[in-house]
């Protein structure tokens, strides 16, 4: 008898241990690259789910201090170091605290030893920074962070839920480290590591008259592919030299025709008829 009871006992607990229902506010991760540096969060979403979330009855009042999310304290790492207004935040991991204000939110950045939040309480924060509160027309039933608006140097990191959303502007020194490593590279360069040298120039706006030295290297070499003298032709055109602009254009019109590469036969069609008015 007090085998069968010992059985029961040990079928119940496995039954119990195979348990499984849905997080009510389930982990994120996102990993975002803007220019060079890699961002990545991680973080939990908790849900509406009918409550009122900000202000005096709602479940993150005004001016308390929130995880941002649920659960455990929010993570954010950079490889690079980024610029947040005018503050200077180096390379690495940092959990994220703040305190939702009517019209401000209040941003705090500590460095990440912990996931348990309440560790970062009574320390001081490496930085804190201030940002206006943007009304949604719409709800957002989900707490989000994410990074948008990108560039090849900025971004913003977003937190939206519920009818809010708050923006902070992070920038990187993106040119001065594509700078290092194309002098680096170009020492020993291969046509690629020209091309790759001059569409990031070109792409950035910047030193347009090296992008078209780096270009030219590949264009004027033996077998230039189609999308390299189209880029030639680009960079010629942002130089107001429209004729040799045409000239290029052209050669890539007849290098698309023989890799019959139907969108850049298109592009090349067009900028020769604009280029020509």
């Amino acid at each position: 008898m007090f085998k069968i009871f010992f059985i029961s006992i040990i079928t119940v607990v496995t039954v119990n241990a195979q348990l499984t229902i849905p997080a009510l506010s389930p982990t994120s991760k996102t990993t975002q690259t803007v220019g060079l540096t890699e961002i990545k969060i991680e973080y939990s979403r908790p849900s509406k789910r009918d409550r009122i979330i900000f202000g005096e009855n709602g479940i993150v009042p005004y001016n308390d201090l929130w995880r941002t999310g649920a659960n455990a304290a929010t993570k954010i790492s950079f490889t690079d170091d980024v610029t947040i207004f005018e503050t200077i935040i180096k390379k690495g991991s940092y959990a994220i605290l703040t305190k939702p204000g009517k019209n401000t939110w209040e941003i705090y950045f500590y460095t990440y030893k912990s996931g348990n939040w309440n560790t970062y309480v009574d320390q001081v924060p490496i930085a804190t920074f201030n940002a206006k509160h943007i009304k949604l027309n719409e709800i957002l039933e989900t707490f989000l962070i994410y990074i948008d608006q990108i560039t090849l140097d900025s971004s913003q990191l977003i937190f939206t839920w519920d009818q809010f959303k708050i923006a902070l502007p992070l920038k990187f020194d993106t040119h001065k480290k594509t700078m290092v490593s194309i002098e680096k590279t170009i020492s020993g360069p291969s046509n690629f590591d020209y091309f790759q040298a001059a569409l990031y120039l070109h792409e950035a706006q910047t030193d347009l008259d090296k992008a078209l030295a780096y270009i030219q290297k590949v264009t004027k070499a033996e077998n230039p592919l189609f999308f390299q003298v189209y880029r030639e032709s680009l960079i010629l055109a942002d130089l107001d030299k429209k004729p040799e602009a045409i000239v290029a254009a052209k050669r890539s019109l007849e290098l698309s025709k023989k890799a019959k590469n139907k969108d850049f036969i298109r592009l090349n069609e067009k900028n020769i008829k604009k280029w020509s008015r």
